[in-house]
């Protein structure tokens, strides 16, 4: 009888860690969350340590052609950070490790970690270790980093309740259209590269995909107004994903609205430009690394006013309807239709 075959592409993403989850169980009582959330979380005196990690590798999460190394330093860090604030803690160490291929110079090396010192400086975070191998092809970048946050505050996941509000930082889906501008910028250049990239029209989708901010400042505000989410996740995979995410660890029902979901102005120009629905580009592009967070409707008040908050639907009781309600008022099933880092 031939050996059966798994492919891995047939689990996706989520699929193989909730397959290497359930054969681990817990050995010490300090691990109070393990695998499943945007960080683990492990016991302490007095807070809890926060613990997460990221791999970005080239030609699969970043194009050299066109990402500078200080921008890709700072967004290796940033991604890291932003699991820190989806769990509603505060940043303090990374460590990284590096693969380098001999194609990178000492200099460029510097460039890379000018970008690492600022995000560092930034979210006031230490660079405390980390390793460096030689790599056959391409540069492989892995970054740890470690939280802290008191018990009672620390955001998972799973703490959604029917009724709550769902709520999400700033604007979706102009990460996504700055990496269409970009591939369609690098294959202008490798039919002539006489041509000069046309990037003034598309300065903030772009920078959105090429040097990204973790929301921290939320995080800070939601504390300063005594505000403690009850569910939490950072945005990196696309909307509608985030959104199954926080369904299925929490058991509820999603219940958003088209005409909610916030999209910068130039995005959905740019993404009606490229011939795709914008609202397409907010739920699946990805990389906007904004929070998607909800609040018990005691809290709204609170919150009701904030610019940058915005309340694009409520949880409900029905833990298998997932649904948008389109602008013209049909029901519309949620699907995650984001990155998948096995399904391309």
């Amino acid at each position: 009888m031939a050996d059966i075959r798994s492919e891995i592409q047939q689990l996706g993403e989520f699929g193989l860690i909730d397959r290497i989850a359930q054969k681990f169980s817990r050995v010490h009582a300090a691990s109070i969350k393990t695998i499943g959330d945007d960080a683990a979380v492990i016991a302490g005196s007095e807070e809890v340590t926060l613990v997460s990690t990221d791999m970005l590798l080239e030609g699969v999460h970043f194009d050299l052609s066109y990402m500078p190394l200080q921008h890709l330093g700072y967004k290796a860090v940033v991604v890291n950070v932003s699991d820190i604030a989806a769990m509603n803690g505060t940043p303090k160490q990374i460590v990284m490790g590096l693969g380098l291929s001999n194609r990178f110079s000492v200099e460029a090396i510097d460039l890379f970690y000018e970008g690492v010192r600022a995000a560092c400086a930034n979210y006031g975070v230490d660079l405390v270790g980390g390793d460096t191998t030689s790599s056959a092809s391409g540069l492989v970048i892995s970054v740890t980093i470690i939280g802290t946050a008191p018990r009672e505050k620390v955001t998972y996941r799973s703490g959604a309740k029917v009724n709550d509000i769902l709520c999400v930082t700033g604007d979706l889906g102009a990460a996504y259209m700055g990496l269409q501008v970009l591939e369609r910028e690098k294959q202008v250049f490798l039919t002539n590269p006489d041509m000069q990239p046309a990037l003034e029209r598309y300065e903030y989708m772009v920078g959105r995909q090429l040097k990204p901010e973790a929301r921290m400042d939320i995080v800070h505000e939601l504390a300063d107004l005594n505000i403690v989410p009850t569910s939490m996740i950072d945005i990196s995979d696309g909307l509608a994903s985030e959104l199954l995410h926080l369904a299925r660890q929490s058991e509820v029902g999603i219940k958003i609205f088209e005409d909610k979901i916030p999209i910068d102005n130039t995005a959905y120009e740019t993404a009606i430009e490229f011939k795709m629905d914008p609202i397409t580009a907010a739920l699946n592009g990805g990389e906007d690394y904004e929070l998607l967070f909800t609040i018990g409707p005691s809290d709204y008040e609170k919150v009701k006013n904030h610019a940058d908050i915005h309340f694009i639907g409520h949880l409900h009781d029905n833990a298998n309807q997932h649904v948008m309600i389109s602008k013209q008022g049909t029901v519309v099933p949620l699907k995650a239709q984001g990155w998948d880092h096995f399904g391309r």
